[in-house]
C-alpha cells in the first residue's frame, strides 16, 4: 500500500457509484436507473443488460474475475456465492466474458440451508436474491482476488423475507410514505424522505497467537474463564489515549480498505477497556449504512489477521471490563436536504418539529418492548444494564431544553420559551469562549436525543443494525400515520395540531427520563411508571409476536405474521445453540485443560512439600495452605463441572424451541457461572507457567 494516501482520490474508487454510472452508462439508461433508485420501479431486461455489461467491464478493469450476490440472511452475517464472468468457450479455445441483466438482477441460492424459522423445509430449496440498486455495487479485493459484490435482498420461493434487507427496505418505504403524507399537511411537498443512519462500531484487538491458545475465544468469541489482571480500566487511561503504533498501522489499513469501497469511515479512537477501540462512519441512508456496517466488521477482521491480530466483535469478550456495542444514530432527511429532527434555535415555536418529536416519543413508548427486542442477542445479555451500557428499560433522553418545552406544553398547552445554550468560559484568558449546547448528553439512556438525531445505544457490537432500524422506521411510520388520520379530518387544523402534540406528550411522557439510568432508583421509578423491563434476550423475543406488533407490521407491509413467527423461532434457536456451545466449550476446557493442569500442579506442590520435609525443613505451612486452597478449589470446580454436564445433557429432552431457550437461560447459564467462579479463583493460586492458556493480562495488554 502507498505510504501517502490522497483520500479524495481513493474514496469510492471500487464502487459503481453515481459518478461511475454517469461515466459508463448511456444517458438514457442512466436516467432510467436513477429514476428507479429515487422513486422505485422495475428494470426492463434491455436496460438491465446494458447496466450489467458496463458494470462487468468496470469491475474487470479493477481486476475482478468473479461476481457475487452479497446478501444478509438471518445468520447475522453476510453470504455470497461466487460465479466467474467466464462464458461458453469458443471453438478457438478463447474465452468470452459474460454477465447478463438477468444475472445482475436475480440469483438463486439454496434457501433451505439458511435459518428460516420453518418458512422453508429441507426439501424446499429454492430462494431468490434480488438486486438492491439503491445500494451501489462494489469490488472487494482480498485473497480471492477481486470480486464484484452486488448488494441484494433474499427471499423464499413464496416471497417471504429470509434476510435483514428485505424488511428494512419495506420499513423505509412505509416511513417514506407516511412522512410525505405528514409533511403535506404543512404545505411541504417532497418526493422522498429517507432515514439516515450512522452506526458506531466498538471492537477489541488482541494478539492472534494468544487468541489461538484460548478455545473459548476460538469457538464462542468470548472468554468463558478468566481472572482479572491487577489493572483493568481502573485509571480510565485507555479511553481516547494515544493509539499504539501497531494499532495505528492496523487502523490506517482498515481506513484505506473501507474508503476504497465507499465506506465513509470518519472517527477512530481508543475505547474505555484495554484493547478496545471504536470506528464511526458518516451518516448515510439506512440500507446503505447497514451494508457499510457489515463491510466494516468484515474489514476489521480481515485486516486484523493480516497484522497478526484478532478482532473480537463479541459484546462481552472479557468479564470485569466494558463490553462493546453499537450506537445506532437515526435521523430523517428529505430529498431537499432538510433534517426533520433539527429543532432549530427556538424549538418551542417549531411546530412541525414538535409534532414529529411527539410522534417519536409516542412510538417509543407504545413499542418499547419491541425496540428492546431489536437489540437482543446472547452476547448483549452479558452487557446491558451492567453500568457500561444502557439498562434494559427503554427510556428517552431529551435534555433540559426539550424537556422544558414538553413540560410547558403539558402543563399550559403552549410553549413560549426555549432554554438557550449560552457561553462556556474556561477561566483561562488565552482560551476562547465556547458556545455551549442547550443541554448535556446522557450515556446511560438507551434512546437519546443528541441535537438533531436520536441515538439508540443498545445494539450489540456483532449484530446487524438492520433489526433496530426496521423497528424504528416502522413504529415511527405508525405514529405519523395515526397523526395524519387525526389532522386530515380536523376542521380547525391548527387547534387540532396543538392538541395532538399536547396529547402525545401528556400520554407518553412516562418514557422521558433525563437522569441516571444505572441507578436502582430509576429501576424502581420505571416500574412505578409501568415501563417494561426485559432483562434477557429470551424475555424479549415474545415481543415479536405480540398481537399489536403483528398488526402494525402487517398494516405497513413490513412483516407478515408468519415472517415474525419464523424470526422468533430463529432467535430462540440461536440463543439455545449459543449457550449450548458455550457450555460444551466450558466442559471441554475444564475437563481436558484446566483441571488436569491443576492436578499436575498439586502433585508437584505435594512433592515439593515432601522433599522439603525430607531435607529437614519442618516449616512448610505456606505450601500446605496453598495446597489446601487449591485442592478445595479443585473439588469445587469438579463438582460444578459435573453439575454443568448434567444440566447440559438434560437439555436434549426439551423439544420446544422457546422452552429450550428458557431452559438454557434459567438452568444452564447459572451452572456455567457456578463453574467459572472456582476456576477463576484457581487461576490466581496456580503458577502462571502451569496455567494452560493466556490470561486476561496477556490478551488485553500485550498486543
Amino acid at each position: 500500500m502507498a505510504e501517502f494516501i490522497k483520500l479524495n482520490e481513493v474514496f469510492g474508487e471500487n464502487v459503481f457509484n453515481d459518478a461511475a454510472m454517469q461515466q459508463r452508462l448511456p444517458k438514457k439508461i442512466y436516467m432510467k436507473l436513477r429514476e428507479i433508485i429515487e422513486s422505485g420501479g422495475e428494470l426492463d431486461s434491455e436496460t438491465a443488460d446494458v447496466i450489467a455489461h458496463e458494470m462487468k467491464e468496470w469491475a474487470m478493469e479493477k481486476g475482478a474475475t468473479h461476481y457475487t450476490h452479497w446478501f444478509q440472511p438471518l445468520t447475522g452475517f453476510t453470504a455470497e456465492k461466487h460465479d466467474s464472468f467466464l462464458g461458453t468457450p469458443l471453438e478457438s479455445g478463447k474465452a468470452l466474458m459474460s454477465f447478463s441483466g438477468k444475472e445482475l438482477v436475480k440469483g438463486e441460492p439454496d434457501a433451505s440451508s439458511f435459518p428460516s424459522g420453518g418458512l422453508r423445509a429441507t426439501f424446499e430449496a429454492r430462494g431468490y436474491t434480488a438486486w438492491d440498486c439503491t445500494s451501489p455495487a462494489f469490488v472487494r479485493q482480498d485473497a480471492a482476488g477481486a470480486t464484484l459484490c452486488i448488494p441484494t435482498a433474499f427471499c423464499s420461493y413464496n416471497g417471504e423475507a429470509l434476510d435483514e434487507k428485505t424488511p428494512l427496505l419495506r420499513s423505509m418505504q412505509a416511513l417514506n410514505t407516511q412522512t410525505i403524507r405528514l409533511l403535506a399537511l404543512f404545505g411541504k411537498h417532497v418526493r422522498k424522505v429517507t432515514p439516515n443512519v450512522g452506526a458506531e462500531q466498538e471492537y477489541f484487538i488482541v494478539n492472534a497467537e494468544k487468541f489461538k491458545k484460548r478455545k473459548d475465544l476460538i469457538y464462542t468469541g468470548r472468554t468463558l474463564f478468566g481472572a482479572m489482571p491487577p489493572k483493568g480500566q481502573d485509571l480510565n487511561d485507555h479511553y481516547f489515549g494515544t493509539i499504539r503504533q501497531k494499532i495505528a498501522g492496523f487502523m490506517k489499513d482498515v481506513n484505506y480498505e473501507l474508503w476504497r469501497m465507499g465506506v465513509p469511515a470518519k472517527t477512530q479512537h481508543n475505547e474505555t477497556a484495554p484493547a478496545q477501540h471504536e470506528l464511526a462512519p458518516i451518516f448515510t441512508k439506512a440500507n446503505v449504512a447497514v451494508d457499510h456496517n457489515q463491510l466494516i466488521m468484515q474489514t476489521l477482521k480481515r485486516v486484523a489477521s493480516a497484522h497478526g491480530f484478532k478482532c473480537i466483535l463479541h459484546e462481552k469478550p472479557f468479564a470485569g471490563v466494558n463490553g462493546s456495542g453499537k450506537h445506532n444514530n437515526w435521523s430523517l432527511t428529505t430529498d431537499d436536504g432538510t433534517n426533520l429532527l433539527d429543532p432549530g434555535r427556538t424549538p418551542h415555536d417549531n411546530i412541525q418539529f414538535l409534532l414529529i418529536l411527539s410522534c417519536v416519543i409516542k412510538a417509543v413508548d407504545m413499542h418499547a418492548g419491541l425496540l428492546r427486542e431489536s437489540a437482543a442477542n446472547p452476547g448483549n445479555d452479558l452487557r446491558l444494564g451492567a453500568d457500561e451500557a444502557p439498562p434494559a428499560i427503554i427510556s428517552v433522553f431529551l435534555g433540559e431544553q426539550l424537556e422544558d418545552v414538553v413540560e410547558q406544553l403539558v402543563s399550559t398547552g403552549t410553549a413560549t420559551r426555549s432554554i438557550k445554550g449560552g457561553v462556556l468560559s474556561t477561566g483561562v484568558s488565552g482560551l476562547p469562549e465556547l458556545n455551549k449546547d442547550a443541554t448535556d448528553r446522557n450515556r446511560t439512556s438507551p434512546f437519546a436525543f443528541t441535537g438533531n438525531k436520536f441515538e439508540f445505544r443498545m445494539v450489540g457490537s456483532q449484530d446487524s443494525v438492520a433489526g433496530a432500524n426496521i423497528v424504528l422506521n416502522t413504529i415511527v411510520a405508525e405514529a405519523f400515520c395515526e397523526a395524519c388520520e387525526v389532522l386530515e379530518k380536523a376542521e380547525d387544523f391548527n387547534a387540532a395540531l396543538h392538541e395532538l402534540i399536547r396529547e402525545n406528550f401528556s400520554n407518553h411522557r412516562r418514557v422521558i427520563f433525563n437522569g441516571n439510568g444505572y441507578s436502582q432508583e430509576w429501576r424502581e421509578e420505571a416500574a412505578l411508571r409501568g415501563l417494561p423491563n426485559l432483562p434477557t434476550m429470551v424475555s424479549a423475543i415474545p415481543e415479536l409476536t405480540r398481537k399489536e406488533n403483528v398488526e402494525m407490521f402487517g398494516r405497513f407491509g413490513v412483516f407478515t405474521e408468519n415472517e415474525l413467527k419464523s424470526r422468533a423461532a430463529v432467535k430462540y434457536d440461536v440463543f439455545a445453540k449459543t449457550r449450548s456451545i458455550e457450555a460444551k466449550v466450558m466442559i471441554n476446557m475444564a475437563r481436558k485443560q484446566i483441571i488436569p493442569a491443576v492436578i499436575r500442579y498439586t502433585s508437584t506442590l505435594a512433592e515439593d512439600i515432601n522433599q522439603l520435609k525430607a531435607a529437614g525443613f519442618d516449616d512448610v505451612d505456606v505450601q500446605k495452605t496453598l495446597l489446601t486452597q487449591i485442592n478445595q478449589g479443585l473439588k469445587e470446580s469438579f463438582d460444578a463441572l459435573v453439575a454443568l454436564e448434567e444440566k447440559d445433557n438434560a437439555a436434549s429432552a426439551v423439544t420446544d424451541g422457546r422452552e429450550l431457550a428458557e431452559y438454557y437461560s434459567t438452568a444452564v447459564v447459572p451452572a456455567m457461572n457456578a463453574l467459572r467462579t472456582p476456576i477463576d479463583r484457581l487461576e490466581m493460586l496456580v503458577d502462571k507457567a502451569v496455567w494452560p492458556m493466556p490470561s486476561y493480562g496477556d490478551l488485553m495488554f500485550e498486543v
